[in-house]
C-alpha cells in the first residue's frame, strides 16, 4: 500500500478531472495546466497507485475499475479538503479563497495531524520520518495560507487552535477516503483485502464482537480488523472524523449530533448482579427496599447505565442509595462483586462467563421500562468499501442470532426473573 505523504493533492485532483471530463485536454483546460504536466500527473499517481486508472481512447479517457474507485474516493476526499479549509476562513471572518483544494497540501495536513497527535514539532517529526524544520514549516505555511493561527506553544507542548481542531476533522476525513481508496485496490488484487475498524462499548465486548470477529476473520482471513475501546465520546469523535468506521453499543436518544446514523439491532434489559452466594439470592420475591441495604458500584453521571440505575428506584418512589463506588469499568466491577455482598447492573452478556463459572449471578430482572437499544452508529456521510459492508452484514447477523435465542454454544440465552414487587 503506498503511503499518503507521497501523493500530491492537485495531482489527485487532476486524476478526478480528467475522469468526470472524460478527457485530458479538457482536464487540461479546467485546471489551468499543459497537457504534457496534467499527463504526467496522471501518471505519477498511477505509478504510485500500481493501477491503470484510464483506457486512452479517440475520443479521451474512460475509467478503469480501478479508476472508478478512486476517483471517487478522491473526489469525496478534495470536498472535505474543501470543507475544512473553507469552514476555518469562514469561522475566522475571512473571505473564502477560490479552489482552497488545490492550494492546501497533503504535507500540510499531515504535518498538522503530526503535531497535534505528538504534542510537539520534534516528536511530531520523529512520527513521520521528516526534518522537525520540514515539519514546522509545513504547519506554518498552511497558518499562511488560511491566514489563521492553528498551532500554539503553552509550556513545553504545542496545542491546536479551536480553528485548527475544525480543520482537523476535516483533514482526518480526507485522509479516511484516500485511504479507503487504496484498500478498495488492493482487493482488487488481493480479494477479501482491506481494514476495518471498530470502536465498541462495554456491552459488545464479551460476546458479540468476538463473536463476529471469529465468524468475519474465518470468511476473510486476509483482513485486518481493528477494535478500539473508550468512553462514549471519546469513540463518537474518532467516528466523526473518520478513525473508527463504526461505533457499536448502547444508542442514544436523542442524537447527541446531527451528523451520525443508528441503527437499532436488538434490546438489551439490564440485570441486577451480585456474586454467587449473595444474600438476597436466599430471598426470592424480595422487597424493593431491600436493595438499598447493600453497597452499588454503578458508572458515574451521565453514563445511560446510571441514567436507568436511577430511574429503577424513582419507579418505586424511592431515592437512589449514594453509591459506594462509581466505575463504567466492568473488568473493574466484575472483580469488585467478588469480593463483597455488592451490587450493580449489567447486560446478561457482561457477566455471562461468570455465570457460567459460578462466580456471579443474576438476582433479578429490572423489567422493560430500563430496556435500551444496542446498535451500530455510523456517519451520515460514510461510504463504505466492500469489507466494511461485509463485517456489518455479519455483525447484523449475530445479533439476529443473539435475538433469536442463539448463543455462542448453540444453547439458548437464558434471561434472569423479573423480581416481584414488594
Amino acid at each position: 500500500m503506498p503511503m499518503l505523504r507521497e501523493f500530491n493533492l492537485r495531482h489527485l485532483d487532476a486524476v478526478a478531472t480528467a475522469a468526470r471530463l472524460g478527457s485530458i485536454s479538457a482536464a487540461s483546460q479546467a485546471m489551468n495546466l499543459s497537457q504534457p504536466a496534467l499527463t504526467q500527473a496522471v501518471a505519477k499517481v498511477e505509478a504510485l497507485l500500481g493501477h491503470r486508472l484510464f483506457d486512452r481512447q479517440p475520443g479521451g479517457v474512460v475509467a478503469t475499475e480501478a479508476g472508478r474507485l478512486m476517483t471517487g474516493r478522491i473526489e469525496r476526499a478534495l470536498a472535505y479538503v474543501s470543507r475544512g479549509g473553507r469552514n476555518v476562513r469562514r469561522g475566522a471572518r475571512l473571505p473564502p479563497l477560490p479552489n482552497i483544494e488545490r492550494r492546501i497540501t497533503l504535507p500540510q495536513f499531515l504535518a498538522l495531524m503530526a503535531v497535534d497527535r505528538a504534542g510537539s514539532f520534534a516528536l511530531a517529526a520523529k512520527h513521520t520520518g521528516l526534518s522537525e524544520p520540514a515539519v514546522h514549516r509545513a504547519a506554518r505555511d498552511l497558518e499562511h495560507l488560511l491566514g489563521v493561527a492553528l498551532l500554539v506553544r503553552q509550556g513545553r507542548t504545542v496545542q491546536p487552535t479551536a480553528a485548527a481542531t475544525r480543520l482537523l476533522r476535516f483533514a482526518r476525513l480526507a485522509q479516511a477516503e484516500l485511504e479507503a481508496g487504496f484498500d478498495e485496490l488492493t482487493a482488487l488484487h488481493l480479494d477479501g483485502a482491506g481494514r476495518v475498524t471498530v470502536g465498541v462499548m462495554p456491552l459488545a465486548r464479551a460476546i458479540l464482537l468476538p463473536q463476529a470477529l471469529a465468524r468475519f476473520a474465518r470468511v476473510y482471513p486476509v483482513a485486518t480488523v481493528t477494535v478500539l475501546e473508550g468512553s462514549y465520546m471519546e469513540m463518537l469523535s474518532a467516528l466523526r472524523e473518520g478513525t473508527i468506521d463504526m461505533l457499536i453499543g448502547a444508542m442514544r436518544e436523542p442524537l447527541p449530533v446531527a451528523d451520525i446514523v443508528q441503527e437499532p439491532l436488538f434490546d438489551d434489559d439490564p440485570v441486577i448482579v451480585g456474586r454467587v452466594g449473595h444474600p438476597l439470592v436466599a430471598e426470592p420475591g424480595f422487597a424493593f427496599s431491600r436493595l438499598l441495604d447493600f453497597p452499588w458500584v454503578i458508572a458515574g453521571r451521565g453514563a445511560p447505565v446510571r441514567h436507568r440505575w436511577e430511574q429503577m428506584f424513582g419507579e418505586h418512589g424511592l431515592k437512589p442509595p449514594l453509591p459506594r463506588i462509581e466505575c463504567g469499568s466492568v473488568m473493574v466491577v466484575r472483580g469488585l462483586m467478588l469480593e463483597d455482598d455488592w451490587l450493580t447492573l449489567m447486560s446478561r452478556d457482561q457477566f455471562l462467563f461468570e455465570e457460567r463459572a459460578g462466580l456471579l449471578s443474576g438476582i433479578a430482572g429490572t423489567g422493560s421500562a430500563l430496556r435500551r437499544q444496542i446498535g451500530m452508529t455510523t456517519r451520515d456521510e460514510w461510504r463504505p468499501t466492500r469489507l466494511q459492508r461485509e463485517f456489518q452484514g455479519v455483525f447484523r447477523t449475530i445479533c439476529s442470532e443473539r435475538t433469536s435465542g442463539k448463543a455462542m454454544d448453540g444453547q439458548p440465552f437464558r434471561y434472569a426473573r423479573y423480581m416481584r414487587r414488594g
